[in-house]
């Protein structure tokens, strides 16, 4: 059905651009793509080549957007580029670490990972409500690390600069502990 499984749970069609114009003319393309489409994998297709592979194809560049459309629009198979086979293996093991990411149910930050310590801290505090990359800074200027941040009531946190009530109310929400619950309120017992 593809042409690689990856993590067993990634089937990725690759295609060079002459093999995308030579399936596209034979038809192959679309029964392929049909057959994606129906797997129980996640699929993607893999176009591989740049724009000199296909100076001499023999097709009009609306023929193959056409079908490009049909795949990704269509039937919903996402389309990756690369520009040769190396950069086809990078993107394979790169969509094979996402995916182990996303199955143990990390969360996914956007962005680089900051190395320096202050860097780390601001992004920890930019991930409690109403906390920018400023606040976050007036944060850790004012009480010098997460953990007193943390441990701050409303009133401390609502005194800095640009804070205010309702932010504060928030990160305490945010960051208090829940109360564990109980099997038997009355006795106060927690469960087994």
């Amino acid at each position: 059905m593809g042409d690689y499984l990856v993590d067993r749970t990634l089937l990725v069609e690759r295609k060079t651009l002459a093999d995308l114009v030579s399936s596209i003319k034979d038809g192959r393309l679309f029964s392929q793509g049909h057959r994606l489409a129906c797997s129980a994998f996640r699929v993607t297709l893999i176009l591989e080549g740049t724009g000199k592979d296909l100076a001499h194809c023999g097709m009009r560049r609306e023929a193959i957007q056409g079908a490009l459309v049909d795949l990704t629009l269509f039937l919903g198979i996402p389309l990756l580029r690369s520009r040769d086979p190396v950069e086809t293996v990078q993107l394979m093991l790169f969509a094979g670490r996402q995916g182990r990411q996303v199955a143990s149910g990390a969360p996914r930050r956007p962005g680089h990972r900051p190395r320096r310590k202050s860097r780390i801290q601001s992004r920890v505090l930019q991930g409690l409500p109403g906390v920018g990359p400023q606040r976050a800074q007036r944060l850790l200027e004012t009480f010098g690390s997460l953990e007193a941040i943390m441990h701050a009531d409303t009133q401390e946190l609502a005194s800095v600069r640009g804070v205010g009530q309702a932010t504060a109310e928030a990160i305490r929400w945010a960051v208090k502990e829940a109360p564990l619950p109980y099997c038997n309120s009355n006795r106060g017992i927690p469960p087994l």
